[in-house]
Protein backbone atom coordinates (compact mmCIF):
# COMPACT_ATOMS: atom_id res chain seq x y z
CA UNK A 1 0.00 0.00 0.00
CA UNK A 2 2.70 2.89 0.72
CA UNK A 3 4.62 1.82 -2.69
CA UNK A 4 1.19 2.47 -4.36
CA UNK A 5 0.75 5.19 -2.76
CA UNK A 6 3.94 7.02 -3.44
CA UNK A 7 4.05 5.76 -6.76
CA UNK A 8 0.76 7.82 -7.06
CA UNK A 9 1.86 10.85 -5.91
CA UNK A 10 4.29 10.51 -8.33
CA UNK A 11 2.94 10.04 -11.25
CA UNK A 12 -0.10 13.15 -9.92
CA UNK A 13 3.85 15.30 -9.62
CA UNK A 14 5.17 14.18 -12.66
CA UNK A 15 1.99 15.00 -14.65
CA UNK A 16 2.26 18.49 -13.46
CA UNK A 17 6.08 18.97 -13.96
CA UNK A 18 5.26 17.76 -17.45
CA UNK A 19 2.40 20.10 -18.29
CA UNK A 20 4.02 22.92 -16.81
CA UNK A 21 7.20 22.41 -18.97
CA UNK A 22 4.67 23.28 -22.34
CA UNK A 23 4.49 26.91 -20.13
CA UNK A 24 7.58 28.23 -18.68
CA UNK A 25 10.14 29.38 -20.79
CA UNK A 26 13.71 27.82 -21.76
CA UNK A 27 15.33 29.75 -18.71
CA UNK A 28 12.20 27.90 -16.27
CA UNK A 29 12.99 24.83 -18.20
CA UNK A 30 16.87 25.21 -17.44
CA UNK A 31 16.24 25.78 -13.68
CA UNK A 32 13.80 23.07 -13.15
CA UNK A 33 16.39 20.89 -14.26
CA UNK A 34 19.10 21.56 -12.40
CA UNK A 35 16.48 21.71 -9.21
CA UNK A 36 15.78 18.39 -9.90
CA UNK A 37 19.53 17.26 -10.20
CA UNK A 38 19.66 18.92 -6.39
CA UNK A 39 16.46 17.09 -5.10
CA UNK A 40 18.67 14.17 -5.52
CA UNK A 41 21.75 14.75 -4.00
CA UNK A 42 19.72 16.99 -1.05
CA UNK A 43 17.55 13.93 -0.33
CA UNK A 44 20.41 11.35 -0.37
CA UNK A 45 21.90 13.86 2.54
CA UNK A 46 18.72 14.07 3.97
CA UNK A 47 18.53 10.65 5.01
CA UNK A 48 22.49 10.31 5.80
CA UNK A 49 21.86 12.54 8.05
CA UNK A 50 18.71 12.91 9.40
CA UNK A 51 17.45 9.32 9.55
CA UNK A 52 21.07 7.54 10.34
CA UNK A 53 22.26 10.09 12.21
CA UNK A 54 25.56 10.65 10.55
CA UNK A 55 26.95 13.62 9.19
CA UNK A 56 28.61 14.67 5.88
CA UNK A 57 30.14 18.14 4.96
CA UNK A 58 31.36 17.01 1.56
CA UNK A 59 28.53 15.65 -0.57
CA UNK A 60 29.57 17.80 -3.09
CA UNK A 61 32.55 15.40 -3.57
CA UNK A 62 30.16 12.27 -4.69
CA UNK A 63 28.24 14.58 -6.91
CA UNK A 64 31.66 15.62 -8.74
CA UNK A 65 32.55 11.77 -8.83
CA UNK A 66 29.23 10.98 -10.11
CA UNK A 67 29.27 13.80 -13.21
CA UNK A 68 33.03 12.72 -13.92
CA UNK A 69 32.18 9.14 -14.62
CA UNK A 70 28.97 9.96 -16.66
CA UNK A 71 31.44 12.52 -18.59
CA UNK A 72 33.93 9.94 -19.47
CA UNK A 73 31.48 7.32 -19.92
CA UNK A 74 30.14 9.04 -22.52
CA UNK A 75 33.01 10.49 -23.92
CA UNK A 76 34.69 6.85 -24.55
CA UNK A 77 31.66 4.33 -24.57
CA UNK A 78 29.15 6.90 -26.12
CA UNK A 79 26.47 5.08 -23.36
CA UNK A 80 22.67 6.21 -23.48
CA UNK A 81 21.83 8.78 -20.97
CA UNK A 82 19.80 6.34 -18.50
CA UNK A 83 23.16 4.02 -18.15
CA UNK A 84 24.83 6.76 -17.78
CA UNK A 85 22.74 8.04 -14.84
CA UNK A 86 22.65 4.35 -13.32
CA UNK A 87 26.58 4.00 -13.60
CA UNK A 88 27.07 6.97 -11.89
CA UNK A 89 25.10 6.25 -9.27
CA UNK A 90 27.18 2.96 -9.32
CA UNK A 91 30.58 4.91 -8.81
CA UNK A 92 29.59 7.18 -6.56
CA UNK A 93 27.95 4.00 -3.99
CA UNK A 94 31.40 2.37 -4.25
CA UNK A 95 33.19 5.58 -3.35
CA UNK A 96 30.44 6.24 -0.43
CA UNK A 97 31.34 2.53 0.48
CA UNK A 98 34.83 3.02 0.99
CA UNK A 99 34.64 6.51 2.70
CA UNK A 100 31.52 5.12 4.95
CA UNK A 101 33.66 2.27 6.32
CA UNK A 102 35.78 4.60 7.72
CA UNK A 103 33.05 6.95 8.52
CA UNK A 104 31.44 4.19 10.67
CA UNK A 105 34.93 4.02 13.41
CA UNK A 106 34.01 8.46 13.63
CA UNK A 107 31.71 10.51 15.56
CA UNK A 108 30.46 13.75 15.21
CA UNK A 109 33.50 16.63 14.59
CA UNK A 110 36.20 13.62 13.51
CA UNK A 111 33.46 12.68 11.04
CA UNK A 112 32.24 15.97 10.05
CA UNK A 113 36.20 16.83 9.29
CA UNK A 114 36.97 13.82 7.79
CA UNK A 115 34.34 14.44 4.83
CA UNK A 116 35.00 18.21 4.41
CA UNK A 117 38.44 17.26 3.68
CA UNK A 118 37.36 15.22 1.12
CA UNK A 119 35.34 18.13 -0.19
CA UNK A 120 38.34 19.92 0.12
CA UNK A 121 41.15 17.41 -1.72
CA UNK A 122 38.95 15.75 -4.04
CA UNK A 123 38.70 18.45 -6.85
CA UNK A 124 42.43 19.29 -7.16
CA UNK A 125 42.70 15.48 -9.02
CA UNK A 126 41.38 16.90 -11.94
CA UNK A 127 44.14 19.76 -12.09
CA UNK A 128 46.49 16.79 -11.39
CA UNK A 129 45.67 14.47 -14.22
CA UNK A 130 44.57 16.83 -16.54
CA UNK A 131 44.78 14.70 -19.63
CA UNK A 132 41.90 12.91 -18.12
CA UNK A 133 39.55 15.20 -16.52
CA UNK A 134 40.48 18.19 -18.51
CA UNK A 135 41.98 20.14 -15.92
CA UNK A 136 40.31 23.96 -14.44
CA UNK A 137 38.29 23.36 -17.97
CA UNK A 138 36.74 20.13 -17.19
CA UNK A 139 35.20 17.86 -19.52
CA UNK A 140 32.27 19.23 -22.25
CA UNK A 141 29.31 16.69 -22.23
CA UNK A 142 26.67 16.84 -25.06
CA UNK A 143 23.52 15.49 -25.23
CA UNK A 144 20.81 15.58 -28.15
CA UNK A 145 17.47 15.22 -27.85
CA UNK A 146 15.50 12.01 -29.48
CA UNK A 147 14.87 11.62 -32.69
CA UNK A 148 11.32 11.18 -32.15
CA UNK A 149 10.73 14.86 -30.42
CA UNK A 150 11.72 16.33 -33.35
CA UNK A 151 14.77 18.49 -34.17
CA UNK A 152 12.91 21.53 -33.04
CA UNK A 153 12.30 20.10 -29.59
CA UNK A 154 14.15 22.47 -26.96
CA UNK A 155 16.50 20.63 -25.35
CA UNK A 156 16.52 22.33 -22.00
CA UNK A 157 12.77 21.23 -21.80
CA UNK A 158 14.26 17.82 -22.74
CA UNK A 159 16.66 17.42 -19.87
CA UNK A 160 13.69 18.72 -17.73
CA UNK A 161 12.10 15.85 -17.99
CA UNK A 162 14.89 13.57 -17.82
CA UNK A 163 16.30 15.33 -14.50
CA UNK A 164 12.57 15.33 -12.75
CA UNK A 165 11.59 12.02 -13.95
CA UNK A 166 15.47 10.61 -12.03
CA UNK A 167 14.05 12.89 -9.01
CA UNK A 168 11.08 11.55 -9.11
CA UNK A 169 12.12 7.78 -9.29
CA UNK A 170 14.38 8.57 -6.13
CA UNK A 171 12.03 10.31 -4.25
CA UNK A 172 10.02 7.29 -4.00
CA UNK A 173 12.58 4.88 -3.34
CA UNK A 174 13.80 6.80 -0.74
CA UNK A 175 10.48 7.05 0.69
CA UNK A 176 9.60 3.24 0.71
CA UNK A 177 13.25 2.78 1.67
CA UNK A 178 12.54 4.74 4.79
CA UNK A 179 9.47 3.15 5.82
CA UNK A 180 11.09 -0.17 5.86
CA UNK A 181 13.13 -2.14 7.77
CA UNK A 182 16.04 -0.88 7.14
CA UNK A 183 14.94 2.98 7.33
CA UNK A 184 13.25 1.85 11.20
CA UNK A 185 16.93 0.52 11.79
CA UNK A 186 18.45 3.63 10.95
CA UNK A 187 16.29 5.24 13.32
CA UNK A 188 17.20 3.51 15.86
CA UNK A 189 20.68 3.36 15.32
CA UNK A 190 20.48 7.24 15.00
CA UNK A 191 18.55 7.55 18.07
CA UNK A 192 20.93 5.22 20.64
CA UNK A 193 23.83 3.20 19.16
CA UNK A 194 23.89 1.04 22.26
CA UNK A 195 20.54 0.65 22.56
CA UNK A 196 20.43 -0.65 19.02
CA UNK A 197 23.42 -2.87 19.12
CA UNK A 198 21.86 -4.59 22.07
CA UNK A 199 18.22 -4.75 20.00
CA UNK A 200 20.97 -7.27 17.55
CA UNK A 201 21.21 -4.65 15.15
CA UNK A 202 25.00 -4.65 13.33
CA UNK A 203 25.42 -1.04 13.83
CA UNK A 204 28.43 -0.47 11.72
CA UNK A 205 26.85 -2.09 8.65
CA UNK A 206 23.55 0.46 8.99
CA UNK A 207 26.07 3.24 8.91
CA UNK A 208 28.21 1.99 5.68
CA UNK A 209 25.12 1.37 3.89
CA UNK A 210 23.29 4.54 4.54
CA UNK A 211 26.60 6.53 3.45
CA UNK A 212 26.37 4.33 -0.12
CA UNK A 213 22.82 5.16 -0.61
CA UNK A 214 23.14 8.54 0.32
CA UNK A 215 26.74 8.71 -2.02
CA UNK A 216 24.89 6.92 -4.91
CA UNK A 217 21.95 9.60 -5.01
CA UNK A 218 24.74 12.42 -4.60
CA UNK A 219 25.69 10.81 -7.73
CA UNK A 220 23.07 10.74 -9.43
CA UNK A 221 22.66 14.12 -8.72
CA UNK A 222 25.93 15.22 -10.11
CA UNK A 223 25.25 13.05 -13.38
CA UNK A 224 22.49 15.45 -13.84
CA UNK A 225 23.79 18.55 -12.95
CA UNK A 226 26.80 17.83 -15.61
CA UNK A 227 24.23 16.96 -18.12
CA UNK A 228 22.13 19.90 -17.65
CA UNK A 229 25.25 22.32 -17.59
CA UNK A 230 26.92 19.88 -20.86
CA UNK A 231 30.06 20.40 -18.72
CA UNK A 232 31.94 18.97 -15.98
CA UNK A 233 34.93 20.87 -14.16
CA UNK A 234 36.21 20.96 -10.03
CA UNK A 235 35.07 24.40 -9.96
CA UNK A 236 31.42 23.41 -9.83
CA UNK A 237 31.82 20.97 -7.45
CA UNK A 238 33.68 23.11 -4.60
CA UNK A 239 33.40 23.52 -0.57
CA UNK A 240 30.43 25.69 -1.35
CA UNK A 241 28.68 23.25 -2.68
CA UNK A 242 29.01 21.18 0.10
CA UNK A 243 28.11 23.71 1.98
CA UNK A 244 24.86 24.42 0.12
CA UNK A 245 23.50 20.72 0.00
CA UNK A 246 24.02 20.67 3.87
CA UNK A 247 22.00 23.97 4.50
CA UNK A 248 19.33 22.92 2.27
CA UNK A 249 18.83 19.78 3.83
CA UNK A 250 19.05 21.33 7.37
CA UNK A 251 16.50 24.43 6.11
CA UNK A 252 14.24 22.27 4.41
CA UNK A 253 13.88 18.98 7.86
CA UNK A 254 15.96 16.61 8.21
CA UNK A 255 14.97 13.18 7.52
CA UNK A 256 12.09 14.73 5.63
CA UNK A 257 11.96 13.90 1.73
CA UNK A 258 9.66 17.09 1.52
CA UNK A 259 12.10 19.06 3.33
CA UNK A 260 14.79 18.09 0.28
CA UNK A 261 12.08 19.57 -2.06
CA UNK A 262 12.32 22.89 -0.26
CA UNK A 263 15.77 23.24 0.77
CA UNK A 264 16.37 22.32 -3.41
CA UNK A 265 13.56 25.20 -3.98
CA UNK A 266 16.26 27.97 -1.87
CA UNK A 267 19.51 26.09 -3.13
CA UNK A 268 18.80 27.21 -6.78
CA UNK A 269 16.84 30.33 -6.26
CA UNK A 270 19.20 32.40 -4.12
CA UNK A 271 22.46 31.80 -5.94
CA UNK A 272 20.70 33.53 -9.09
CA UNK A 273 18.95 36.40 -6.08
CA UNK A 274 23.18 36.99 -4.80
CA UNK A 275 24.22 37.46 -7.91
CA UNK A 276 22.11 40.12 -8.98
CA UNK A 277 22.55 41.78 -5.49
CA UNK A 278 25.76 41.55 -5.39
CA UNK A 279 26.26 43.05 -9.39
CA UNK A 280 24.29 46.03 -8.50
CA UNK A 281 26.37 46.70 -5.71
CA UNK A 282 29.87 46.60 -7.24
CA UNK A 283 30.96 43.62 -5.91
CA UNK A 284 33.38 41.07 -7.80
CA UNK A 285 35.93 38.45 -7.41
CA UNK A 286 36.87 37.02 -4.10
CA UNK A 287 34.07 39.25 -2.37
CA UNK A 288 31.44 38.01 -4.36
CA UNK A 289 32.35 34.54 -3.95
CA UNK A 290 32.35 34.59 -0.50
CA UNK A 291 28.87 35.87 -0.26
CA UNK A 292 27.09 32.83 -1.01
CA UNK A 293 28.39 31.09 1.96
CA UNK A 294 27.94 33.80 4.16
CA UNK A 295 24.27 34.30 2.62
CA UNK A 296 23.68 30.23 3.61
CA UNK A 297 25.13 30.50 7.32
CA UNK A 298 22.48 33.43 7.90
CA UNK A 299 19.41 31.78 6.47
CA UNK A 300 20.43 28.79 8.14
CA UNK A 301 20.80 30.83 11.49
CA UNK A 302 16.83 32.65 10.45
CA UNK A 303 15.45 29.20 9.66
CA UNK A 304 16.42 27.33 12.47
CA UNK A 305 15.51 30.09 15.23
CA UNK A 306 11.89 30.53 13.34
CA UNK A 307 11.53 26.76 12.34
CA UNK A 308 13.60 24.49 14.53
CA UNK A 309 12.33 21.54 12.50
CA UNK A 310 12.69 23.30 8.91
CA UNK A 311 10.55 24.22 6.45
CA UNK A 312 8.45 20.76 6.51
CA UNK A 313 8.02 21.54 9.92
CA UNK A 314 6.60 24.63 9.54
CA UNK A 315 4.26 23.47 6.81
CA UNK A 316 3.00 20.61 9.36
CA UNK A 317 2.05 23.07 11.87
CA UNK A 318 0.67 25.85 10.04
CA UNK A 319 -1.55 22.73 8.37
CA UNK A 320 -1.97 21.25 11.52
CA UNK A 321 -0.94 17.57 11.38
CA UNK A 322 0.97 15.80 13.15
CA UNK A 323 5.01 15.73 13.74
CA UNK A 324 6.50 12.31 11.85
CA UNK A 325 7.84 10.03 14.97
CA UNK A 326 11.68 11.04 15.10
CA UNK A 327 12.53 7.37 15.64
CA UNK A 328 11.23 3.92 16.06
CA UNK A 329 10.98 2.24 19.52
CA UNK A 330 13.84 -0.59 20.27
CA UNK A 331 10.65 -2.95 21.07
CA UNK A 332 9.16 -2.98 17.84
CA UNK A 333 12.76 -4.01 16.15
CA UNK A 334 12.50 -6.85 18.47
CA UNK A 335 9.24 -8.32 17.44
CA UNK A 336 10.75 -8.50 14.07
CA UNK A 337 13.57 -10.19 14.79
CA UNK A 338 13.59 -13.80 14.03
CA UNK A 339 12.53 -16.09 17.04
CA UNK A 340 16.03 -18.00 18.14
CA UNK A 341 17.73 -14.18 18.46
CA UNK A 342 15.33 -13.26 21.07
CA UNK A 343 15.33 -16.74 23.02
CA UNK A 344 19.03 -16.21 22.54
CA UNK A 345 18.79 -12.88 23.81
CA UNK A 346 16.67 -13.83 26.98
CA UNK A 347 19.10 -16.30 28.20
CA UNK A 348 21.99 -13.97 28.05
Amino acid sequence: MTLAKHLGIALIVGLALFLLSYKIGTYRDYQLAEFAAYVVAVAGLTVLIGISGQISIGHGAFMAIGAYAAALLLMHLHWPLELLIIAAAVVAAAAGGIVGVAAARLRGPYLAGATLMLAVALPSIADRYQGVFGGDQGLDINVSVPGFLGAAFPLTQWLAWVCCAAALITLVLLANLGRSRIGRSWRAVRDDEVAASLAGLNVARLQVLAFVVSSACAGVGGALLAIVTANVAPGAFTLTLSIGLLTAAVIGGLGSLAGAVWGSVLFVLVPGFLTNLTSSHGLSGAASSSVPIAAYGLVLIVVMLAFPAGLQGAVRRLLGTATPTVGTPLSALRRQAPASDTKEKGTT
